[in-house]
């Protein structure tokens, strides 16, 4: 076994141990954290894969911008903090659903790809990922950005009570 290997054990076993902590804990805050725990072993993931631009998307989207958005909602909405008696219901249903979409989605690649390799290209790096999203994608991600400004904007107007009773009239 070398480093590598080691590394990616230690990071997978990190990444689906905080997973389950934020499943099962009871409370919101606390899943956020365990959240970002998952999220940036997943970042060390793909470090250790050599992919340094997807490690830093990662770090700086999920963990930095999606976790922190779910934070500020939970403190806008001013959602409890603590105990919750709403997420007391059985774990049953989700541990089914969840262990079937599992096998079913390690079904699929298994029979898709069989066990095969794909030979990279060479010079395939982070200079043409960059390229080809600055060129060919630039408008699905500007109108992804006022897609996510309003749904900010909404959420703000939503959880002030003189906004949204002025709004509601």
């Amino acid at each position: 076994m070398t480093t590598a290997d080691v590394l990616m054990l230690a990071l997978g076993a990190v990444a689906v141990g905080a997973a389950a902590a934020v499943v099962t804990t009871r409370q919101i805050v606390r899943a956020g954290l365990w959240l970002v725990v998952a999220l940036g072993s997943l970042a060390g993931l793909y470090l250790v894969l050599s992919a340094e631009l997807v490690a830093w998307v990662q770090v700086l989207i999920y963990v930095g911008a999606v976790v922190v958005l779910l934070l500020f909602a939970v403190m806008l909405t001013r959602a409890p903090i603590g105990v919750s008696e709403d997420l007391d219901r059985s774990r049953w249903p989700g541990l089914l659903i969840g262990g079937g979409a599992g096998l079913g989605l390690a079904a699929l690649l298994i029979d898709a790809y069989q066990w095969s390799t794909v030979d990279l290209a060479d010079g395939a790096g982070a200079e043409e990922v960059g390229a080809a999203i600055f060129r060919s994608w630039v408008l699905p991600f500007e109108v992804l950005s006022v897609l996510l400004l309003a749904a900010l904007v909404g959420a703000i107007v939503i959880s002030r009570p003189d906004v949204s009773a002025r709004v509601g009239r």
